[in-house]
């Protein structure tokens, strides 16, 4: 059983104000300076603040005073329609018909159209299950162009009383009559720790380093040498070691990544102190999966699995390499990660 509570804009005004309030949750509204509006989910453990009519993007993550979210440039969202307009957030969504870097062939933005997305609707809803109580933000916006396209997007993040962990779905419905094309990345933009330690339990078949050179990216001779070395032997990067190589960004790619019984694949960026940001998620649903380090004076992020359809290289590339989707008329997809931040303890409780 769960209860929904509808939103409206009226509710968010320039001073943060509590919504809701119970034993385990708190929500709370407000107008950034910006314009944008926002939501933070709080439980005993810390908060996400989530941009309910942007997208559902979740702008930061911050939990145990560990910020979880990626060093970068902005200090508050910006009404932005595409991502490069307001690239500081934890998570967006990135796609839904066209995701990754564009080539000089492609006429799409950067990830994608959903990312800032201006959502139709937004409510919250609490429940309890097997887990204990819930809190979790949902929305829906309706994606439709002439003589095109037309689908029913509905992210939501759910958040468990007493957990670090919180839980990231998409879900897709094709309202056309014909099939859509497909492509989609849970896109989160984790925090760069120094001298954290890559972690994959379960392993996989093999690991490759990303091989073009998206427009953005300025290379320089010592990149190029690092680069070339990591394409012969992509696992010597194991631990966050060298920031001064991490500039441009270092993108690799994972195939046949290994599932448990459950069919989960497990990821971790282990702290020096022994915590550990974690995500766990189907391979059934996200065929693919990416690496994405970055360290410079303006960003610092180390995005240590970013769960996929396809690989982030533009639509063209990707449908060359038969990895775009087709999602049938009247078909639903559905996708959900689990991520967030593990103290020692935790951590050693499911993998040691």
């Amino acid at each position: 059983m769960s209860t929904r509570v509808p939103l409206y804009k009226s509710a968010f005004g320039e001073a943060e104000k509590t919504l809701l309030q119970s034993a385990d949750f708190r929500v709370s509204s407000w107008v950034y300076p910006s314009g944008v509006l926002a939501l933070a989910l709080e439980n005993s453990r810390g908060r996400l603040v989530v941009l309910p009519y942007q997208g559902q993007m979740v702008w930061s993550a911050m939990f145990d005073g560990c910020n979880l979210t990626m060093n970068n440039l902005f200090s508050q969202p910006r009404p932005s329609p595409t991502v490069i307009g307001t690239y500081g957030c934890f998570m967006f969504h990135s796609g839904l018909l066209r995701n990754g870097c564009p080539t000089p062939q492609d006429d799409h933005a950067l990830h994608g159209e959903m990312p800032c997305a201006a959502m139709d609707s937004a409510w919250l809803e609490v429940g309890e299950g097997a887990g204990g109580p819930w809190l979790r933000l949902g929305g829906e916006v309706e994606y439709v162009q002439g003589f095109g396209d037309r689908y029913r997007a509905s992210p939501s993040v759910t958040l468990q009383a007493g957990s670090a962990l919180f839980d990231i779905g998409m879900q897709v419905c094709n309202l056309a009559g014909k099939p859509m094309d497909l492509m989609y990345m849970a896109h989160m933009n984790y925090a760069y720790v120094p001298d954290a330690r890559f972690i994959e339990p379960l392993g996989m078949q093999a690991r490759r380093l990303r091989s073009s050179v998206p427009a953005h990216v300025q290379p320089t001779a010592q990149w190029s040498a690092y680069m070339a070395q990591l394409a012969e032997k992509p696992a010597a990067l194991a631990c966050l070691d060298s920031p001064h190589l991490y500039d441009p960004e270092v993108v690799m790619f994972f195939d046949g990544v290994h599932a448990d019984a459950q069919g989960q694949a497990h990821f971790l960026l282990q702290h020096p102190d022994g915590a550990a940001f974690y995500t766990r998620y189907r391979p059934e649903q996200f065929e693919h999966a990416a690496r994405w380090v970055l360290h410079n004076a303006d960003q610092q992020v180390a995005a240590f699995v970013l769960p996929a359809t396809c690989e982030p290289e533009g639509y063209r590339a990707e449908k060359a390499k038969g990895q775009v989707r087709s999602l049938a008329a009247g078909a639903t997809a559905e996708f959900s990660v689990t991520t967030g931040y593990l103290t020692p303890g935790e951590r050693q409780a499911l993998f040691d």
